[in-house]
């Protein structure tokens, strides 16, 4: 276990080692507080988009399920008759212009991961770009008529209607400290102040009484849950039923993902048996990940998918998986949006 993930155990779990680094939250506490101030009271620039923006962001680090409720924005917001966009940083990318108008076959060192899969899995328009504000008047120039900004509830400078926060259900928000001494991008109480919070999975830990605590007399969060769909071969993109397995047991089990133990424990609530291979966020992946002693076959995430096509073995199935949302939440932003167009 390297530095990183000894860091973000403990900021999890709660470990009393990191105490020492509390001084340095109190700092880092107050350069975002007026951060927000300056963009609050105009002394920062607001670019706001003559469309509707939702922004789907975390306050923690690591990986809690924005993507997946991404693409399923995006589908519901087609079903809606509206011309959905999505902008990203495209962290993990660096393309020779900006914006980069992401498409299925983009390379993903250009795009990054997630903003690739996201174009694959929706067929939506996808543009990265460091300054998101840019990349949505983009979109908007394109034609489209709501943005979708993944990733972008601390990029201020882009201005929105619509707020959504996703939280792990397994980990919640951790020791509730901010950077570095826990996992927290912005103090616990933001969350009372966003549209809605959505926790992805099952909650457990004592992170959810933070959760709970900042909500207080807010509507109680939005149960998301992720579910397998399909298995894909990266071979050659063939799509096969959950049912019978399409490959044998055991598996090799690769995610580099920001909470990869949801993935594995996924695998296993299918009954798929194997060896785990945790990686960190956006790995960067080679021929060496899947040269393993053994001919097992490998499953990896949607996410991962993207980078893996040219050093992955034929034997390499991908799960995809579908947000699953409640009836309640679309009438609440079906009527939301209505208010705002």
């Amino acid at each position: 276990m390297n530095l990183a993930e000894r860091w973000s155990q403990a900021a999890y779990q709660g470990s009393r080692w990191l105490v020492p680094l509390r001084p340095l939250a109190a700092v880092y506490r107050q350069i975002i507080a007026r951060r927000a101030h300056a963009y609050a009271v105009g002394r920062k620039p607001v670019w706001r988009a003559p469309v509707p923006v939702i922004v789907v962001g975390n306050i923690t680090l690591g990986g809690t399920g924005k993507s997946p409720l991404v693409a399923w924005l995006g589908r519901w917001l087609v079903e809606q008759g509206y011309k959905p966009g999505i902008v990203s940083r495209g962290y993990g990318g660096k393309a020779p212009t900006y914006p980069l108008e992401v498409t299925p076959d983009t390379c993903a060192s250009h795009s990054g991961d997630e903003p690739l899969m996201l174009a694959q899995q929706t067929g939506l328009p996808v543009v990265v770009d460091p300054q998101r504000a840019r990349g949505a008047e983009y979109l908007v120039a394109s034609g489209c008529t709501i943005i979708i900004s993944d990733d972008g509830l601390q990029h201020l400078a882009l201005g929105r209607d619509i707020e959504l926060v996703v939280i792990d259900g397994a980990r919640g928000l951790g020791n509730g400290q901010c950077l570095p001494a826990g996992p927290l991008r912005e103090p616990a109480k933001r969350l009372a102040y966003v549209d809605k919070v959505i926790i992805n999975g099952s909650e457990s830990g004592a992170g959810h009484s933070k959760i709970n605590d900042a909500l207080e007399a807010s509507t109680p969060p939005v149960k998301m849950s992720l579910a397998p769909s399909a298995w894909r071969r990266l071979s050659d993109g063939k799509r096969l039923p959950l049912s019978p397995l399409p490959f044998e047991l055991p598996v090799h089990g690769l995610a580099g993902i920001g909470h990869p133990q949801r993935f594995f424990s996924t695998l296993e609530a299918l009954g798929i048996e194997g060896s785990w291979h945790p990686l960190g966020d956006h790995h960067r992946f080679s021929a060496a990940d899947f040269a393993f002693d053994d001919p097992r076959p490998v499953v990896i995430t949607a996410k991962d998918a993207v980078k893996c096509h040219d050093v992955a073995g034929p034997e390499t199935w991908v799960l995809e998986v579908e947000a699953l949302l409640p009836a309640d939440f679309e009438h609440w932003l079906a009527a939301r949006l209505l208010s705002i167009t």
